[in-house]
């Protein structure tokens, strides 16, 4: 794949050089008229007005009739910066890109699926092509593009930005996904923790909404957590705050991908689950992800071994979210990922595990709900993080 991205010096980088300059004229002075507009940049009347002309088209601007010393106007104010944002999101099967206006809402949308844990590499690869392809089929110009955010199901060092070593992409271990998209696109991208941005999203859009202090669960092969504080996101100082899923519950339990025993993700991480069903269970081949899917539709149609299955995992999940519920006191908890489509099968032991370890004055003052937003969360997340990166 060819690297594309606007060459210095072309009529491209031109154009949006002279438009960020019209765009910080009225950024720093308010409205003002295209005469003014001209004299503050130094550009052409006709130069401005094709500028103000296409920033109108998209939304950026509005522009009114007026008069300036006694003679017709256009006053030109700035509605919201410009520019198209992007959100990959690397998911175990699948690649997603979705493309953004600067409000972070989506204008576009393409899905592929890939096996991204094989082959960080590859899969930074595949998704760039995904990226220029959802552009090209918006008529998006990639020289547009202001911000760029990637979704990974794995802690982010804030330092470095590497995945670190515990993750559902364990090949991913000390990879730079956004260094390497963004040599790739020519474009600035920040990478951020699914559950991270699944929380920014469901706070703006979705289940969290009025809540300044929310835990989000992830919930696939491992459990993961975005967790807002005061309104703040909450990392920890290595970017692990949210790996909930290596909460000890029993020291004599199954050795963890993390190498202890007994931590939260082994009694609800889809391949455990999986592995709890009796042999005599008919599901169909397929990704671990879509055989899960099955089992909660059995225990929708009220099958009593897929609903016991769910109901121990959310007996396991409310032991864990009591502790952190006892540790930062959240107003909302929101529960996501394809366990979560079990409803009140999962949240109701989960409730009652957590009556019997959180305090009282905890629960007083708590909800615990699933997810609005669904396995778009952390797409939506990514897109209104790019957005509010312009501002």
């Amino acid at each position: 794949m060819t690297e594309t991205g606007t060459t210095p010096g072309s009529q491209s980088a031109l154009r949006e050089a002279n438009q960020r300059r019209v765009v910080d004229v009225l950024r720093r002075d308010g409205t003002r008229t295209q005469a003014e507009l001209a004299r503050a940049t130094g550009l052409s009347a006709a130069s401005v007005s094709n500028i103000v002309r296409g920033l109108r088209a998209a939304g950026t601007v509005s522009v009114r009739d007026t008069s300036s010393n006694g003679r017709r106007a256009r006053a030109v104010t700035l509605l919201r910066p410009p520019g198209t944002v992007v959100a990959v999101d690397f998911c175990g099967d699948r690649v997603r890109v979705a493309v953004g206006d600067s409000d972070g809402n989506v204008l576009a949308r393409e899905a592929i699926a890939y096996d991204v844990a094989a082959d960080a590499g590859r899969a930074v690869r595949r998704a760039a092509w995904l990226v220029e392809t959802a552009l090209l089929g918006a008529r998006i110009d990639l020289g547009t593009v202001a911000s760029v955010v990637a979704s990974v199901p794995g802690p982010i060092a804030p330092d470095s930005g590497e995945v670190g070593a515990i993750s559902c992409l364990a090949r991913w271990a000390g990879f730079r996904p956004a260094e390497a998209l963004g040599e790739r696109l020519g474009l600035p991208v920040l990478a951020e923790n699914d559950a991270n941005l699944a929380v920014v999203a469901e706070r703006a859009l979705g289940a969290a909404r009025g809540a300044d202090h929310v835990i989000q669960l992830v919930l696939g092969e491992g459990v993961g957590a975005g967790i807002v504080m005061s309104g703040r996101m909450f990392r920890g100082a290595g970017g692990t705050a949210g790996e909930i899923g290596h909460i000890g519950l029993d020291p004599r339990g199954q050795v963890c991908r993390c190498g202890n025993r007994g931590c939260l993700e082994t009694f609800v991480g889809t391949g455990y689950l999986l592995n709890m069903l009796p042999r005599t269970h008919d599901l169909a081949p397929g990704p671990d992800r879509a055989r899960l899917r099955e089992v909660v539709a059995s225990a929708l149609d009220e099958d009593p071994g897929s609903r016991r299955i769910i109901a121990e995992a959310g007996d396991a999940l409310g032991q864990g979210v009591a502790i952190m519920a006892n540790l930062f006191n959240p107003d909302r908890v929101v529960v996501s990922g394809d366990l979560a489509e079990a409803g009140d099968l999962l949240l109701e032991p989960m409730r009652r595990s957590m009556e019997m370890g959180t305090l009282g004055a905890a629960l007083a003052r708590f909800d615990l709900v699933t997810s609005a937003l669904g396995e778009d969360a952390p797409i939506r997340g990514a897109l209104l993080t790019a957005a509010r990166s312009l501002r």
